[in-house]
């Protein structure tokens, strides 16, 4: 008979994510790929909480963390010292108003806003004043973790300075990241599971695919692009 005392940890369940019952009943039989996951950041406390982001692994059919994409950021940037005149930005065949050559981020991100194909808070806008420092563009919104095309400047109507030029490059491409399957968000994990002490054994658990969550009490949050993922079968409030 063993005498020593033995101490256990117990957990409470934390389901205060869940929107309403709807899609609990529904949840989907699971296996997670423990290896996929890492502890302390995924499962800090020995176990890996309900409502962890989830992204099916395509190679195994088994689930890890939902690893998200990157969203593209390009920068607008004019060359020359210009000292008066006006440039232009092309996205997807459509072209700016003129933009002054000593813009704000903010009134770069107007014209970009202005067009048909991008609505108002698809992109945002840092850095700048134009000419002096340039202009970061990231793309947000049904842009996020895409790899966007490429926005091209147009220069014509700079004036001053020598050979004024306005230019773009890509400062961070879309889409990068996990390409294992992770990098599409698939749902969450309903209820906790006890993480294996050996990362080579597989727990199950169930996938919440369907229904509403309160997005501020998710042990992980979730980016535009995950969100995007789901539309139509998860909603964020």
């Amino acid at each position: 008979m063993n005498l020593n005392p033995v101490t256990e940890t117990f957990h409470n369940e934390d389901q205060r994510w869940l929107g309403s019952a709807h899609g609990t009943e529904s949840a989907q039989s699971i296996t997670l790929d423990t290896s996929a996951f890492t502890s302390g950041v995924h499962y800090p406390n020995g176990y890996f909480p309900s409502g962890l982001p989830l992204g099916r692994i395509t190679a195994s059919g088994k689930y890890g963390p939902y690893a998200g994409r990157t969203s593209e950021v390009q920068t607008v940037s004019i060359t020359g010292g210009p000292t008066g005149g006006t440039f232009t930005l092309t996205f997807a065949g459509e072209t700016t108003a003129a933009i002054p050559y000593n813009a704000t981020a903010a009134q770069v991100r107007a014209a970009l806003e202005a067009l048909a194909s991008i609505n108002t808070g698809e992109v945002t806008t840092a850095g700048g004043q134009l000419p002096g420092t340039p202009v970061t563009v990231t793309f947000g919104g049904r842009f996020a973790g895409d790899n966007v095309p490429q926005m091209t400047a147009g220069s014509g109507s700079l004036t001053g300075g020598s050979t004024p030029t306005a230019a773009v490059t890509t400062s961070t491409g879309g889409a990068g990241g996990a390409t294992d399957g992770t990098e599409v968000l698939a749902g969450h994990l309903l209820c906790t599971v006890d993480a294996p002490s050996d990362n080579t054994q597989d727990p199950q658990g169930a996938l919440f695919w369907h229904g509403r969550v309160i997005e501020s009490h998710l042990p992980i949050g979730v980016d535009d692009a995950g969100k995007r993922d789901v539309a139509g079968r998860i909603q964020y409030v």
